[in-house]
């Protein structure tokens, strides 16, 4: 060993001042690798991460529907959940080959870029990874220096710490700059070639991996040569690496680039903005709709909104829902002829309120069946009736005396939909209405009155629409659902309770919506069952049509966003040839299977469809099963005659060894009336032998009158009791008169007037009569010479409304 070197031998202890510097050496490394680490982990600043996206809709399948610009006018989609693999794999052949390895800087990439810049005496290169890249599109695009790109370093360091190599990629890729306000990879897929980055070709992938460093190569004006060249290499050099086949580099290199850009798809821009009104803090937007089905269903609507034009109807909406999934694949909220600005085809009229016309009927119908009110054999009465001041009438002006409560829902009677609502109670259907999802009934029930069941109120074709849908999958024995138009249900929405009737219920109700009369509408479509309601609102403001043939329903609405009426708008003529349509865009599917097990079979009166009570004709129909439907025959008689004569008797004239019994089907006489103008004529009712009376009991009815036992043989048409009567003076001032009326089933029969116990005439065969009368109240009483009395109220009033006289007087309508 030399003198110059020295050694610690066995027993030696190192110098005190070499010991305490390696201490502090030891701290430092470590203290600095804590504070480094903090560093490192410490979040980025949220500010630096937010960015002003556009707001974009998808259908169920990832296919682009609508989009809305940012805030800063930048069209930037959100960072998808998913890169195209051809896309990546491009991207980091042409940009970071060791993107997987680094930590954020590359040493390599850095120092080539150094040596290459010193060759070059300028900066010809970066050196910039993936996250370097991503950093400076975070910084905003800062001038490039030096100190900027240090910052983008660490930067990236910190991004690498803090985000997963997925999440760097997805994010550089939502923010890569690809000319013009096209920012990200999705819009510019979109734009460049009209369809999703996960459907491009390996061409179209490698030119949109070299762009962001060329943004404005591809605007028109341009040389593209050196971009298709540029291309062409990175295609090359995918081949080299494996990822492509000969044939496949040569078909590549053979396709040119976008000439253009391409509009983005605007398919659903009401449901978008909705969903942005409804979702503010969400900017991708998964939806339940398909786009074929969206794209066919708005093609539907523009033919047709041609020929509505035509007849001043200038807007449409439309809603198709998938009963089984709840799913809604196509929503169109607003068809204009030609887009015309004039008649507001921006407004989302799929959630605008408007008088739901007839369309409640079938809700009725169904929530009677449930509570066993009655069946659809049931007979209900279609004669004038006067509820206080309110006079339904029918649409086609018409009366039918008695009607079954099916052929009434299949022809849309508003006589008979009052008197079942009146009987039900305003109050208590309007709950149900509330337990169908309409959620447009705020008011008060008597704000509403009867004209609820005629369009009194106002629903959506959102609402009514998803309460027809509901009705169907209750009635396949689907879950019942609300319509939903995400495939991600929105957080915090309250669950709706189920609809208010059973699957008998629903499955009767649609059944008999089969039939309708004018179903040869849909003979086109013979394969196809379809249950289907049309509404015209009055006034002719709102045509709708809903329908379903089980599996879907469909609901339009026709009429003017204005609100201007158009005489020619109907359900049945506007809104139902569009439905029909939309249903021959969807498959075929049968009818919904006969629920056995919710139903059951009720023995009824053949000839009124109510419980015999052992004197009539009987037959079976269906009812729900868990209903309990209790209503005896009101309209059948028995009646005993003479042997001898056929004349009517009774015990107190007769033997009875001497008498016949028979079962009489007889309708009250206002009924007997108008039924008589369009069914059979009824068997007369036999007179009474001239020894025989009537076993008559003096007895109120409900209208204030007497009546027999039995039922009467006449009654008042006009006025009921209680009905108050507005009378206009009549041409030249003179004093107006009400006319009233009554029926009676024996022909040839008189009746005697009496206004207020003064005698005022006789009338026979046509009883009417017409009656002066000052404004006040006043007591009608009839008689007949069989001895029967009616007697009702009613009151006169000045047409301000006031009974007190000082007004004139006319005929009532």
């Amino acid at each position: 060993m030399g003198q110059g070197s020295a050694q610690l031998t066995s027993g030696q202890q190192p110098a005190p001042g070499l010991t305490h510097r390696w201490r502090w050496l030891l701290t430092g490394i470590l203290l600095s690798g804590l504070l480094g680490g903090a560093w490192l982990h410490t979040p980025v600043d949220p500010e630096l991460l937010r960015q002003p996206y556009s707001r974009v809709l998808y259908d169920r399948d990832g296919e682009l529907l609508s989009a809305r610009i940012a805030s800063d006018e930048q069209w930037r989609f959100p960072p998808s959940d998913q890169l195209p693999d051809k896309y990546v794999k491009a991207l980091l052949l042409f940009e970071d080959q060791r993107f997987f390895q680094h930590p954020g800087v590359d040493p390599l990439a850095v120092a080539a870029a150094l040596w290459r810049n010193a060759q070059a005496g300028r900066v010809v290169s970066g050196g910039s990874t993936i996250t370097m890249q991503l950093a400076r599109l975070l910084y905003g695009n800062p001038p490039r220096t030096y100190w900027w790109k240090f910052r983008e370093a660490l930067l990236a360091l910190r991004l690498e710490a803090q985000f997963s190599k997925a999440e760097i990629l997805q994010r550089y890729a939502a923010l890569a700059p690809f000319g013009g306000n096209l920012v990200g990879l999705e819009v510019a897929g979109w734009r460049y070639y009209g369809r999703s980055p996960t459907q491009l070709t390996w061409a179209e992938a490698a030119l949109l991996a070299i762009l962001p460093n060329q943004p404005s190569a591809l605007h028109p004006g341009k040389n593209h040569e050196d971009l298709k060249d540029k291309r062409d290499r990175l295609l090359q050099r995918l081949q080299h690496a494996g990822y492509l086949d000969a044939l496949t580099l040569q078909l590549s290199m053979l396709e040119p680039l976008p000439d253009g850009r391409v509009p983005l798809p605007d398919l659903a821009p009401h449901l978008l903005n909705r969903l942005i009104s409804e979702a503010p803090g969400l900017y991708r937007y998964t939806s339940t709709l398909s786009a074929r089905l969206q794209r066919r269903a708005q093609q539907v609507a523009i033919n047709h909104s041609e020929r509505l034009a035509r007849d001043n109807v200038n807007n449409i909406a439309l809603l198709i829902i998938d009963n089984q999934s709840a799913s809604t694949l196509a929503y169109v909220g607003n068809e204009t002829w030609q887009d015309n600005p004039l008649y507001g085809p921006a407004v989302d009229i799929v959630r605008q309120p408007r008088s739901s016309g007839s369309l409640f009927k079938p809700l009725l119908y169904s929530v009677l069946l449930e509570a066993g009110e009655l069946l659809p054999a049931s007979l209900v009465l279609d004669v004038p009736s006067w509820f206080g001041g309110y006079h339904p009438q029918n649409y086609d002006r018409h009366y039918r005396g008695a009607v079954s409560a099916e052929e009434s829902l299949l022809a849309s009677l508003n006589v008979p939909a009052v008197r079942l609502l009146q009987s039900y109670g305003v109050g208590a259907f309007q709950q149900k209405l509330q337990g169908f999802g309409l959620t447009n009934l705020f008011r008060q029930p008597e704000d509403y009155g009867l004209t609820l069941i005629l369009g009194g109120a106002e629903t959506t074709l959102w609402d009514i629409t998803g309460a027809y849908a509901r009705l169907a999958a209750v009635a396949a024995g689907y879950a019942d659902k609300p319509a939903r138009l995400l495939t991600t249900p929105l957080e915090g929405r309250k669950k709706p309770s189920a609809i208010p009737v059973s699957q008998g219920a629903a499955w009767m109700t649609l059944t008999s919506l089969r039939n309708r009369p004018d179903s040869q509408l849909f003979s086109s479509q013979q394969a196809r069952t379809i249950a289907w309601k049309s509404g015209t609102s009055y006034g002719w403001h709102d045509g709708w049509a809903i329908g379903t043939d089980g599996r879907h329903t469909i609901g339009v609405w026709t009429g003017n966003a204005s609100g201007e009426e158009s005489r020619h708008l109907s359900g049945t003529t506007s809104a139902a040839p569009v439905m029909k349509d939309l249903f021959a865009a969807l498959p075929l599917h049968a009818w919904i299977a006969t629920p056995t097990h919710a139903l059951r079979q009720v023995t009824v009166c053949k000839a009124d469809g109510y419980l015999p009570a052992g004197n009539c004709e009987i037959t079976t129909v269906t009812a729900p099963a868990n209903s309990h439907f209790s209503k005896t025959s009101p309209y059948h008689q028995r009646i005993f005659t003479d042997i001898a004569s056929g004349q009517r008797v009774n015990s107190q004239c007769e033997q009875p060894s001497r008498m016949n019994s028979a079962s009489l089907f007889r309708l009250p006489p206002v009924a007997d009336y108008y039924y008589r103008q369009h069914q059979s004529v009824q068997a007369p009712v036999p007179p009474w032998r001239h020894d025989c009376q009537p076993e008559a009991v003096q007895s109120r009815n409900q209208n204030g009158g007497r009546q027999l036992a039995d039922i009467p043989l006449f009654e008042l048409e006009y006025p009921t009791e209680g009905t108050s009567v507005i009378i206009p003076a009549e041409t030249g001032g003179l004093p107006g008169r009400v006319v009233f009326r009554a029926h009676h089933q024996l022909p040839g029969m008189r009746l005697f007037w009496h206004l207020d116990d003064v005698f005022i005439g006789e009338t026979r065969h046509i009883h009417e009569q017409a009656v002066f009368s000052n404004f006040w109240q006043h007591r009608l009483v009839l008689t007949d010479t069989e001895g029967q009395v009616i007697e009702r109220r009613f009151t006169v009033l000045s047409p301000d409304g006031d009974s007190t006289g000082q007004a004139n007087l006319a005929t009532f309508p």
